[in-house]
């Protein structure tokens, strides 16, 4: 059996790479993991080596301290790997598949897995519907910032690549089949984009060029993409983006240049509960921000889809309300407006298949568009500093030196 080492939260603005237990076919105790799950058996599960696993904004909202996330989780819910070891209820992944790993934990047994909502499956999280690897309050499944994973359920939760040479050269591309691509895809999809509309997005981290990518694969005429980082707001017109620096005021009003009118058909806000204020409010935090102006941007009888997280405990929140997750919305002005809105985690299988189509026939070129950056594990804790303070890249961890020339 191989040694492990893995990415583990620490505390407030610290991860180290530890040495970790090599996994097996049982949820052990450990850091988040909810009691109910501890002695779990997982003869439905496989066990990968992880060729590719990426640092998402959400972990850096545990790494700042801005959950309830216990010291000592192992963190990452971006995964794509190789199998290795198969349980013995698995019939149709095999040893040696190169696989990607939806970020959703799912059963695939339950009412909502049935239905496609995979995002807030009934059965593997006992605290709430929904889960995740390595996420506070997701159940306690090891992360997958590591050299080996484990994944439940696995004829149902993995997405094979079809062809290991092909998949193998566009990997990094690949990568953000995981997590980022799919939420930027449904974030879009929610907010209604279709050919020849205009769309506004909030926030231009790795969700929001994702984001911005799928609006253009959908077919919209204009995207607009607005953040604080010059240098984010520069990636994003480097594949074709309109852009709004929200520092410099109001963004209906930037709009206006850009289109004539202060309105969009659709918004999606990708940045969630650590918004900052617009205007000369700009360095401060103002976590109902973004809500409210893309209900203000969005046409009536508009949509707005929120793959931003937003979180039911922040303890490094300015006031009480916003501590327990409630926050001062403008619901009226959206009811007013008669906008739909959808929230929560994106359900990635709804996706991840038709996405993975599009990269291996060169449709899309994701990992450049969100400037994907290779890093070993060993650098892990650099990169989140980096990406802590803004870097325009999506950070992959290499665990195994398996990307070689695909590094950017």
């Amino acid at each position: 059996m191989p040694g492990n080492r893995a990415v583990i939260y620490r505390g407030p603005g610290h991860v180290e790479v530890e040495s970790v237990d090599y996994p097996t076919f049982e949820l052990k105790d450990g850091p988040g993991v909810n009691p109910a799950n501890v002695g779990r058996q997982l003869p439905h599960a496989a066990i990968l080596k992880v060729v590719a696993t990426n640092i998402c904004g959400s972990d850096q909202h545990m790494v700042r301290g801005r959950t309830t996330a216990p010291e000592g989780l192992a963190l990452g819910h971006e995964i794509t790997g190789e199998v290795v070891e198969c349980g013995r209820d698995v019939e149709y992944i095999k040893t040696g598949d190169l696989v990607s790993v939806p970020f959703n934990i799912a059963c695939g047994r339950c009412r909502n897995c049935k239905e496609g909502k995979t995002g807030v499956c009934l059965n593997v999280n006992p605290d709430r519907p929904g889960s995740a690897y390595g996420y506070v309050d997701m159940g306690g499944w090891v992360g997958g910032q590591a050299e080996y994973a484990l994944v439940p359920y696995a004829d149902w939760n993995l997405l094979k690549f079809p062809d290991r040479d092909k998949a193998m050269a566009k990997i990094l591309d690949l990568a953000m089949l995981a997590d980022i691509f799919p939420t930027g895809f449904h974030g879009c999809v929610t907010a209604g984009v279709k050919p020849g509309t205009s769309v506004y997005i909030a926030g231009a981290g790795p969700v929001g060029l994702a984001a911005a990518t799928s609006a253009f694969l959908l077919g919209a005429s204009v995207v607009i993409v607005a953040d604080l980082q010059q240098e984010r707001l520069e990636q994003a017109r480097s594949f074709g983006c309109e852009t709004i620096d929200v520092s410099q005021g109001d963004p209906a009003d930037q709009i206006e240049r850009l289109l004539g009118e202060p309105e969009v058909d659709c918004a999606v806000d990708a940045v969630g509960f650590e918004a900052r204020g617009h205007g000369a409010d700009a360095q401060t935090e103002r976590p109902a921000t973004v809500l409210n102006t893309v209900m203000s941007v969005t046409r009536a009888g508009g949509a707005v889809g929120i793959p931003g997280l937003y979180v039911t405990g922040d303890p490094g929140a300015g006031d009480e309300a916003a501590k327990v997750g409630s926050l001062s919305i403008r619901l009226g002005l959206g009811w007013a407006k008669s906008l739909s809105f959808t929230t929560g985690q994106c359900p990635v299988m709804k996706y991840n298949h038709h996405l993975m189509q599009a990269i291996l026939h060169d449709r899309t070129p994701i990992a450049k568009n969100v400037n994907a950056t290779v890093i070993p594990l060993d650098r892990a804790p650099e990169g989140y500093q980096e990406f802590d303070r803004g870097a325009a890249r999506k950070y992959v961890i290499d665990p195994h030196g398996m990307l070689g020339s695909s590094t950017s």
